[in-house]
């Protein structure tokens, strides 16, 4: 369990307290609407409603103490920067902030955020892969260059082993588990064989999977 200052409570924020809530984190949540506090009230551990660029308002709150500070405000972006700023002139430990452009995720990095998260982005680019692959069914993606990927047994691939078929050495990338009604084994050895039934979650480049799996 973790403590976590969420400041702002729009779309994004709430459900951030929903999920936080979920995995049993103690959750003080901060928006200058009231409205949104209130209904964020069921899933943190406490809300207050406040001007998260108040030097006085945010030291009361120890910054410092808290394991995680995330700014997911998400319609002022001058209040984004000057509360990423502010959380780590105060000595925040570690502050994750939300960007809607690349521009502002440049400027919220050079003012002090440890990372930031483009949720839009993020989720054009998973539909995107998703919805334009037809062997793929999700994709999350690691670095702009390496992704785990979940994609149908290739059709040649069924009734082999995976020391038959060689992939880590024919193809560059790692067989992390295979998905099978809902139910997921990772104890692989060279002896797993595929009955084509099963999905397969690998690890490796976007551009070996595309090539390993003949992604479209």
């Amino acid at each position: 369990m973790k403590t976590v200052l969420l400041i702002g409570l729009g779309r994004f924020g709430y459900h951030a307290a929903v999920k936080l809530n979920e995995l049993d984190h103690q959750v003080m949540a901060i928006d200058d609407d009231e409205k949104m506090v209130d209904r964020a009230l069921p899933y943190v551990t406490n809300a207050l409603i406040g001007d998260s660029t108040d030097e006085d308002f945010m030291r009361s709150l120890g910054v410092e103490d808290y394991d995680l500070c995330l700014v997911a405000i998400g319609n002022n972006f001058q209040s984004s920067l000057e509360t990423t700023s502010l959380l780590k002139e105060l000595g925040a430990k570690l502050v994750v902030s939300r960007a809607a452009t690349d521009t502002q995720a440049k400027f919220l990095a050079r003012n002090g955020a440890d990372h930031v998260i483009y949720p839009e982005k993020q989720l054009a680019d998973w539909t995107a892969m998703r919805y334009t692959s037809d062997h793929m069914f999700d994709y999350f993606e690691l670095t702009q260059d390496y992704a785990i990927v979940e994609a149908a047994i290739p059709q040649n691939w069924r009734g082999k082993t995976i020391g038959q078929i060689d992939i880590r050495k024919k193809y560059g990338i790692n067989v992390l588990a295979i998905k099978k009604n809902d139910s997921i084994n990772m104890n692989l050895t060279t002896e797993t064989a595929f009955d084509g039934s099963e999905r397969i979650l690998v690890l490796g480049t976007f551009k070996d999977v595309r090539k390993c799996f003949k992604m479209n």
